[in-house]
């Protein structure tokens, strides 16, 4: 029981800290700045929703489709990398905003943003996505797939209750409050990147130049 405790304590410090719902705030804000107060909560549930699905489906197939399509988790790492890095420079400008096109209407924009970026990469990221294959294959037991499930489901509901809550949150730090919690956010997730893209091509490098 206390080896079940220990693997659903450290599946649900790995998944949160790689979904970040803290930092999803500024760019859910951003997003859906222009919506009003109903179409910002159905992007939210959409978003959770989305990237709950697309956890839950690596975590079971992960492994799976990796070995067929001869994928490292390594080359995960660089290529999330370098997206997370361009999605924290565009926060570090307090300029993660897409727009909403003229002939494009509020369902279609909302039902966009809602899968990209914020369900993917924001929410399920290429980080919550390794954590969750790691996980699983680290999992051997029904009982600890079952708790990393759990893990997902809690972490992910946590999320949803940060973006239904978001507006009153930057209401309350206001518009400098909220440029300066994008920005603090961003250069996390671009920190996070650089440990992300190196993580992965050290080992690429050392494999092509044959280096233990």
């Amino acid at each position: 029981m206390d080896n079940l405790f220990q693997f659903g304590l450290l599946a649900f410090t790995s998944i949160f800290t790689m979904v970040n719902p803290v930092g999803v705030i500024p760019v859910y804000t951003g997003l859906t700045a222009s919506m009003n107060e109903k179409d910002a909560r159905h992007v939210a549930y959409k978003a959770v929703l989305i990237a709950l699905i697309t956890l839950l489906t690596f975590a079971f197939t992960g492994g799976f489709i990796f070995k067929f399509f001869q994928i490292s988790v390594n080359s995960l790492k660089v290529v999330g990398g370098i997206i997370f890095f361009m999605a924290g420079y565009d926060m570090l400008q307090a300029r993660f905003v897409r727009t909403k096109d003229d002939n494009e209407t509020i369902k279609d924009f909302a039902k966009d943003v809602a899968i990209t970026p914020l369900a993917i990469p924001i929410i399920c990221g290429p980080g919550a996505i390794t954590a969750a294959i790691v996980m699983m294959n680290d999992a051997p037991t029904m009982m600890q797939k079952l708790t990393l499930v759990t893990a997902l489901f809690l972490v992910l509901f946590i999320t949803l209750m940060f973006l239904l809550s978001a507006r009153q949150v930057i209401k309350f730090l206001g518009e400098s409050g909220n440029k300066i919690l994008m920005r603090i956010m961003g250069l996390i997730v671009m920190v996070i990147a650089v440990e992300f893209f190196f993580g992965g091509i050290k080992p690429i490098m050392q494999s092509i130049l044959k280096i233990n």
